[in-house]
């Protein structure tokens, strides 16, 4: 039987915008992350900070 496995996804949502562009997979081994990273938004069309968005 496989294990079950520890991560989870997550979307990334735009903090101008509030759109929801970006799915990724992240470790919740420890909690779950507070991960901010640099994206493009097609919205916004220029590079701004995405946060974890909990679906």
């Amino acid at each position: 039987m496989a294990k079950s496995s520890k991560r989870e996804f997550v979307w990334m949502q735009c903090t101008e915008c509030k759109d929801l562009n970006y799915r990724t997979n992240v470790s919740v081994m420890g909690g779950t992350p507070k991960l901010e990273l640099k994206k493009y938004c097609p919205r916004e069309r220029k590079r701004t900070v995405h946060k974890l968005k909990r679906k």
